[in-house]
């Protein structure tokens, strides 16, 4: 095996985020930062990267869910990086993808990986079931709250159940124009359909 470059991936969901917390300490050769929610694999630098990697360099990222959201996907990101001969670490759960893994480490990406997306929709669910119950007692007013690093993180779990937006911003507590002013600032296609009047 020869000497490769260490490359750190990193990702945060927002640029209010501080990304030199991911790899704080750790050195590596070059980095690829991304600012982008990790709902789908064609982001930019994630492709930089994949273009960049050469034989026997260490991809290192702080944790499973900046890589990828859902099993399947960081499956397949290990196995095109491990064809290449590129060894993926993940720092916060200490486990390293060779291509000559045993299956065991693979069962265990994909115990944590599944157990992750479960404990995901159960917070998604009890976000939703709060809510209700607050605007039930009317303790809870919509339409004037700004998108902060808590509504951001709820806002791209409910992306994925293709709920309608106008849905989504009355579960976050915002208005239709402020989930859309900033949907259209992280990604503009994102914004297909357009806010009510």
């Amino acid at each position: 095996m020869g000497q490769g470059k260490r490359i750190g991936y990193i990702r945060v969901s927002t640029t209010d985020q501080n990304p030199d917390r991911q790899l704080s300490g750790i050195d590596v050769d070059k980095s690829f930062i991304e600012f982008a929610s990790g709902k789908n694999l064609k982001r930019p630098q994630l492709l930089a990267l994949l273009d960049y990697v050469r034989e026997d360099d260490i991809v290192v990222v702080h944790s499973m869910d900046r890589l990828a959201r859902n099993v399947k996907e960081l499956l397949d990101l290990i196995d095109q990086l491990n064809d290449k001969n590129v060894v993926v670490h993940f720092l916060k759960e200490d486990m390293k993808f060779t291509g000559k893994t045993d299956h065991m480490s693979r069962l265990i990406l994909t115990v944590i990986g599944a157990i992750a997306e479960f404990e995901r929709q159960q917070i998604l669910e009890r976000q939703r079931e709060g809510i209700k119950e607050a605007q039930k007692k009317g303790k809870y007013r919509g339409g004037k709250t700004k998108m902060t690093p808590d509504k951001i993180q709820q806002l791209e779990e409910m992306l994925k159940t293709r709920e309608p937006k106008s849905k989504i911003a009355k579960l976050l507590g915002v208005s239709r124009f402020t989930l859309y002013r900033y949907l259209e600032k992280i990604e503009p296609a994102a914004t297909n359909e357009k806010p009510e009047n």
